[in-house]
């Protein structure tokens, strides 16, 4: 199915690193941006006043705020004798308020002619997807640097590209929707349950061999089955909200509020639940020994343990013989919790499907002696120095095959 590309939604993009005189502080009250050839690629030569803006400041899962409100693009020195002095100015939000040095810019022109103004933390995970998102490849200078989102550039919009952009709060369109509602008019308006829908995804694409490319098959299976659940969720939703938030004493905002909750947080629970599900049918395809949700010690349970709980638990087995793997679909601060769910097992591993993890982060998990496990098609939102560090899923099945082939012929009592 067509996804279409990410010059569907953008023009182009500037990107820089904010000096103090751009920021809002005691220091300064100037709020614009120094014009350069760089920005004068992006607006143009025109005045343009009042632009539409929405400013996003991102730094971590639980730390997002959005803001409405306009830039304006002027040459100071129009019809002066003088070479031209462009200048970007923009309006005070909490967006703004919240900047800082060194802090990275995006400042992306979408088709409508609106723009988008994307503040993040230095060398953040959210900075490297975007950078990659956009076809940059180097780290923000204090210079705007252009980027015309163009041939090269031209991101198409796979299941890598949508998960940044929904961090974004962009939901492109589906162009295939018709296929999609086909697939799932059987539901109605009544969710599945998880594994109902990713056995759905799964036979939905047949052409996808999980034993010829697992790290392929995964992040495919994923992409479909995010795709089915949108179409319904979509569905679903406007059904409720045609319904209304009323009650007898007017708008039921606590109800609307509730309703909106549940819907983020069931998007985030059946993202987590379906990789589960995906990597499962991978481990069968491939006949590796594997439990799911296992307890270990203090009531924890891993994602999955490798060969299984009989083994992990008989004092005779070799530790370096047990594999576990934690799954999470965003890794974000959470990969910590993989950290105490095996104790007899010193190397632990985990999966995730989340783009360009921050060195910062990476450089902690290898001290903690955790392993990332990323499916091929991630590791070049990664910076260089990252990818020679990352495993894909074929090399983790290769690892755990070989743990399982050395340690004998095993018992399927501690397996599937």
């Amino acid at each position: 199915m067509r996804r279409g590309f990410l010059s569907d939604l953008f023009t182009g993009v500037a990107v820089k690193r904010l000096t103090l005189v751009e920021t809002i502080s005691e220091k300064s009250n100037q709020h614009e941006f120094q014009g350069s050839k760089p920005l004068r690629h992006l607006l143009g030569d025109d005045d343009r006043k009042g632009i539409p803006t929405r400013f996003l400041r991102l730094s971590g899962e639980q730390d997002a705020m959005a803001e409405d409100g306009f830039m304006s693009w002027s040459n100071v020195r129009k019809n002066k004798p003088r070479a031209p002095e462009y200048h970007l100015y923009y309006s005070t939000n909490a967006v703004t308020e919240r900047m800082q040095v060194d802090d990275a810019l995006f400042i992306a022109l979408c088709r409508d002619g609106s723009l988008l103004a994307i503040v993040t933390p230095a060398e953040s995970t959210v900075q490297n997807q975007l950078l990659w998102l956009f076809g940059l490849h180097e780290q923000p200078m204090f210079a705007f640097t252009f980027q015309p989102i163009a041939d090269a550039n031209d991101a198409e919009l796979d299941f890598v590209a949508r998960y940044i952009l929904d961090e974004l709060g962009i939901a492109p369109e589906e162009p295939d929707a018709g296929a999609l509602d086909a697939l799932i008019e059987p539901f109605g308006l009544t969710f599945p349950t998880t594994r109902v829908l990713s056995d759905l995804a799964r036979a939905s694409l047949r052409d996808i061999s999980a034993r010829d490319d697992p790290d392929h098959a995964l992040v495919a299976w994923m992409d479909r089955e995010e795709q089915l659940f949108r179409r319904l969720e979509r569905r679903i939703v406007a059904e409720r909200i045609a319904g209304g938030f009323v009650t007898p004493d007017g708008a039921d905002v606590d109800g609307f509020l509730s309703f909106s909750l549940s819907v983020q947080n069931r998007r985030k629970a059946r993202a987590g639940q379906a990789l589960e599900n995906h990597l499962e049918a991978i481990f069968v395809a491939h006949g590796i020994q594997h439990r799911r949700g296992a307890a270990t010690e203090n009531r924890a349970r891993p994602d999955f343990l490798f060969p299984g709980p009989m083994q992990y638990r008989d004092p005779g087995f070799p530790p370096e013989r047990l594999t576990m793997l934690g799954a999470k679909s965003t890794a974000k601060d959470r990969w910590r919790q993989v950290l105490s769910e095996a104790d007899r097992i010193a190397d632990k591993h985990l999966l995730t499907l989340e783009p360009g993890i921050s060195e910062h982060q990476t450089h902690e998990m290898r001290a903690k002696h955790l392993q990332l496990v990323v499916p091929t098609r991630l590791h070049a939102t990664y910076r260089p120095a990252q990818q020679g560090w990352l495993i894909d899923l074929a090399g983790f099945l290769a690892l755990v095959r070989a743990r399982q082939g050395a340690a004998g012929a095993l018992s399927n009592t501690g397996g599937r």
